[in-house]
């Protein structure tokens, strides 16, 4: 799976929520060869897999607190932080915005390809679009064979459900997309109300 991902290719990748289809973000060709194995629209953005907190100054700016206690909580896991990005990242991997969505799955085999790397892996769900997201190496084979090169195999998703997805502004959190992490375990570790959006 490193030698594909160095290369510029992309792999299906375990993580605890589904598997994703990672390539390199900081190479704009690797980034389109998701869309395309996904056939997903470009307008979609793509969320960065990290295998750190640290890592996240590497590619957004003006981390809240709360981003940090929250990540404290619950990453590696199911939490995804909208933030402002560093030029470092492609605009083609947020879709044209001025945020990247970046967090830190907690699968221990994509944990450790994510420690082997040196950039950062943008994987949203290893399916084609428009499909149900997969949670066996079975299912991504099912649905992209003759796609990409390679599957890696981290048996069963133990979540099986999209990471939730937050992000912040002077009025406080707001919740983008529901997920594993429910609103309310947010709102008692930061102890601030959660809006929706």
């Amino acid at each position: 799976a490193i030698a594909y991902l160095k290369q510029g290719d992309v792999v299906a990748i375990p993580t605890e929520t589904v598997y994703g289809l990672a390539g390199n973000a900081l190479n704009e060709e690797a980034v389109l060869h998701i869309y395309e194995a996904k056939q997903r629209p470009r307008f979609n953005p793509l969320i960065l897999h990290v295998p750190s907190f640290d890592k996240f100054s590497l590619y957004a700016r003006d981390i809240p607190d709360d981003c940090r206690k929250l990540a404290d909580k619950f990453s590696p896991g199911p939490l995804t932080f909208l933030l402002l990005k560093q030029d470092t990242v492609p605009d083609l991997v947020t879709a044209g915005s001025d945020k990247v969505a970046i967090r830190i799955p907690a699968h221990p085999v994509t944990l450790s390809l994510l420690q082997q790397l040196d950039f950062p892996l943008a994987a949203p769900s290893a399916n084609p679009f428009g499909y149900v997201s997969p949670v066996t190496a079975e299912h991504v084979y099912d649905g992209l064979q003759g796609r990409i090169p390679y599957i890696l195999d981290g048996g069963t998703c133990s979540v099986g459900l999209e990471s939730t997805i937050v992000g912040f502004d002077s009025e406080g959190i707001i919740l983008y997309r529901h997920g594993a992490i429910p609103q309310e375990s947010i709102e008692e570790v930061t102890g601030k109300p959660v809006r929706q959006i």
